[in-house]
């Protein structure tokens, strides 16, 4: 007999999420490429909007009425079919407690998001791991993982950290090869970094679908990392249930108006787009010029890439050497990743800089 609140069996499996490092071992500010920020920033007009709101004592419209009514307009979506959340990390944690709980099952594909496997074990539900095709979705292999136990299934498109995408006749398959009772959350937190021929025709899946839930934010290329501001569309049903158990107030007044003017300012997005695709192609170029040192680049859809390490420089090496130049990547051992990187794409001189210094101590390591 214990004297002290117990935890429950199902929580103390769960390893806390680590964020993205913004200062050294010394406590210097480092270059933050390890939390896939938007280098560029926040849009004029969000920041404006945002600095004009209301008195911070109101609370904020508990249920996103204007935000919810622009990205209707926006996206071609029934207001009465999104919700808000505090980021799509939010919305992620309620799909699964919505939908699955103990003595149910939780599908994600290996290196997949990391908030997951901890939404998983959060409503008490046994995460299923789906095995990958070298680091992207194995669609046959995650199918064959479904069971008569399995009640949800993530699926990020663009995928974090190895930045794999699906096409739309991939996504397609895997949501007609699961059960109708089987919710398919499909995580597009990155899918604006897309180009419009790379649509994965998530939103007509949710649409058309009683199973289908697409999550995203307002974190990535919209630049609002800082408020919190996610949202997800999916029947009516769905949505229901999120609103049953979301917060009551869970997405600021600020956020919400600096959501409402990023959302308009859609000439920022389309320029942070093709910076990130224009850095990103430059940064491969240079590290693939590595190759003799044992790098290796997966594709990207992302602002991100995940640099595998196979040669004498290791992956926790160059996540050190880097933060000792002042630069802070994500090193992701806690993900099974031991040999891989994720930096975050940044301006065009941080990044040649990283390439500059990895070729460093790659030479140094031989």
């Amino acid at each position: 007999m214990t004297d002290a609140p117990q935890m429950k069996p199902w929580i103390e499996g769960i390893q806390p999420y680590v964020p993205g490092r913004s200062v050294g071992a010394d406590g210097r500010r480092l270059v933050k490429l390890s939390a896939n920020e938007n280098p560029l920033g926040t849009s004029p007009a969000a920041l404006a909007a945002r600095a004009t709101v209301a008195e911070p004592s109101r609370y904020p419209d508990p249920d996103a009425v204007a935000l919810r009514a622009a990205l209707g307009e926006f996206h071609g979506i029934d207001p009465a079919r999104i919700v808000c959340g505090t980021g799509s990390d939010e919305l992620l944690n309620l799909a699964a407690q919505g939908f699955a709980g103990p003595a149910d099952e939780v599908i994600y594909v290996r290196y997949g998001f990391a908030v997951y496997d901890i939404a998983a074990r959060r409503c008490g539900a046994t995460p299923v791991v789906a095995p990958d095709a070298d680091y992207g979705t194995d669609i046959a292999g995650l199918l064959a993982c479904v069971s008569e136990r399995t009640r949800v299934v993530f699926l990020a498109n663009p995928n974090n950290p190895t930045g794999s995408y699906l096409t739309a006749a991939e996504v397609a398959r895997v949501h007609a090869g699961l059960p109708s009772d089987v919710l398919l959350v499909l995580d597009q937190a990155y899918a604006e970094y897309l180009t419009p021929n790379e649509n994965d025709r998530g939103l007509e899946l949710a649409a058309s679908h009683a199973n289908v839930l697409v999550t995203r934010t307002f974190s990535k290329i919209y630049g609002l990392a800082g408020e919190r501001i996610g949202w997800a569309t999916g029947h009516p049903d769905v949505i229901g249930v999120l609103n049953r158990i979301r917060g009551p107030f869970n997405a600021t007044v600020s956020g919400q108006a600096a959501a409402l003017a990023a959302l308009a300012d859609q000439a920022f997005v389309a320029r942070c787009r093709a910076a990130n695709a224009r850095v990103r192609e430059r940064f491969v170029a240079a590290l693939e010029a590595l190759g003799n040192h044992g790098l290796r680049l997966l594709p990207s859809k992302g602002n991100f890439v995940l640099v595998l390490f196979a040669g004498a420089l290791t992956a926790q090496a160059a996540h050190e050497g880097l933060a000792e130049r002042g630069y802070s990547t994500r090193w992701l051992p806690g993900q099974g990743l031991p040999h891989g990187l994720r930096i975050t794409i940044g301006t065009e001189p941080q990044m040649d800089d990283v390439a500059a210094i990895l070729r460093e101590l790659a030479e140094a390591a031989r």
